[in-house]
């Protein structure tokens, strides 16, 4: 496991600035330890996370440390060149970028049909009342879950894979693996479309869990998601043929842990040369952290329609972002790569039938 030492990084932990710490929810008098992480309630959820919490600490990037004039492994910003979307695209066409970690959220899915959870009045959060929920996030508590199980799979059979078509953001990401510059893509969604994509599963880190397995809650029995689909579209429960315990897809519901791929970004992000994060709010811990995960020096792309996270509080020079709607933004980004063709093709070839004209 590649682990850096508390004393290689020279992060300044004493100049957190009251605006920093508002956004996490904490007073300027409250200590931000290792041990006291701005998250530090929802970790208690995930103890995976919780244990390796003192990690992801050592990556907060402080952006008022000796005037705002440091980074994260110190030396001076003064003349230094501010970098743009063209510079990123020539480091990724020229190769400089060999290892790109991509993150992204429900943002890239939306241009394929599928509703985010937050966006007030189309969001899911904000379409749950005919489930008859006591609260919109009950239907991704375990708890109650295991009570009710119907608004979950009512929930399923809207989102299961299979209803939607990757889109051109999907089949970017299929690229940049295919040109073996992608180390990992980790996504908080759960709809399937970056398998469908073609993305390897290996490649993949879906941080909340995915439909393509299953599990009963009884005996605890693996299943495939496709076993499940039958059951799901046809509005029944599905239930496990050993014991008749229902079986659940193995998305991650608030109260259970993370799962274990997640900690791959321990490996992922320390060797990083860039970071592209897409179509998220960064608003949901632990993964929100891993924006501020990669080494100082790497450059972090945003395209995304609003800044979040540490783009909008702890900007660097190597930072670059790209705002508005996340496929228009990808397409600025192809074509100053000069991959406009393959793109089409590689859409083409994969079917996909929602495909987005790249003239548009």
């Amino acid at each position: 496991m590649l682990y850096y030492k508390p004393s290689i990084l020279n992060v300044c932990r004493c100049c957190f600035t009251a605006k920093f710490l508002s956004r996490r929810g904490l007073s300027t008098t409250q200590n931000l330890s290792r041990t006291n992480l701005p998250h530090q309630k929802i970790l208690t959820h995930f103890p995976h996370a919780q244990k390796n919490a003192a990690f992801l600490s050592q990556f907060i990037y402080c952006p008022t440390a000796c005037g705002g004039t440091r980074g994260l492994f110190g030396g001076s910003r003064d003349n230094v060149h501010q970098q743009t979307l063209e510079d990123i695209a020539e480091n990724i066409r020229e190769r400089k970028f060999k290892r790109v970690v991509v993150m992204a959220g429900a943002g890239i899915s939306t241009p394929s049909g599928i509703p985010d959870f937050r966006s007030p009045g189309s969001g899911l959060y904000d379409n749950l009342q005919q489930y008859n929920l006591p609260y919109a996030e009950a239907i991704f508590e375990i708890n109650y879950f295991r009570h009710n199980p119907n608004p979950f799979f009512a929930l399923a059979k809207e989102l299961y894979p299979g209803n939607y078509q990757p889109n051109l953001t999907h089949y970017f990401i299929r690229l940049l693996h295919d040109k073996g510059q992608l180390l990992r893509m980790y996504t908080q969604n759960i709809d399937g479309l970056e398998r469908m994509a073609g993305i390897p599963p290996n490649m993949l880190v879906e941080a909340h869990g995915t439909f393509a397995t299953a599990t009963c809650t009884v005996c605890r029995r693996d299943y495939k998601g496709e076993e499940l689909r039958k059951d799901v579209m046809e509005g029944k429960i599905p239930k496990c043929s050993t014991c008749k315990g229902v079986i659940k897809p193995d998305i991650v519901f608030f109260g259970e842990e993370l799962p274990q791929p997640f900690f791959s970004y321990l490996r992922d992000f320390p060797i990083a040369d860039l970071l592209i994060v897409m179509g998220t709010s960064l608003e949901v811990e632990p993964f929100a952290s891993l924006a501020g995960a990669v080494r100082g020096s790497v450059s972090r792309l945003l395209i995304n329609r609003d800044l979040v996270g540490p783009f909008s509080w702890a900007s660097r020079h190597t930072d670059v972002a790209e705002l508005g709607d996340v496929v228009s933004g990808v397409k600025k980004l192809v074509e100053l790569l000069g991959w406009k063709q393959e793109l089409e093709t590689l859409m083409k070839a994969g079917g996909d039938e929602a495909s987005i004209n790249m003239e548009e």
